[in-house]
């Protein structure tokens, strides 16, 4: 994912990589507990009559901008059938 400059410095990349892995999986987490919960009396003011509306809306896309890590991960492992 990140290059490699110097020694001292792979360490610090590779905890960064990991990192860009972990915002879908929680803007994911945060849409399910917001559709799941609601928002409160503003969000209920600004939503209209669909769940997929307000910050629902704004954490499924959020998760799926980030998921390309993921996208990158998955597309890298190797699969039984292929060699």
């Amino acid at each position: 994912m990140a290059l490699r400059y110097e020694r001292g410095g792979a360490a610090a990349l590779g905890a960064a990589d990991w990192l860009c892995l972990a915002a879908a999986p929680t803007f994911a987490i945060m849409a399910l507990l917001s559709g799941v919960l609601g928002g409160g009396a503003p969000d209920m003011l600004c939503s209209g009559a669909s769940p997929l509306s307000g910050m629902t809306a704004m954490y499924l896309l959020m998760s799926a901008f980030h998921a390309a890590p993921w996208l990158k991960l998955v597309s890298r492992r190797p699969t039984a059938g292929r060699s």
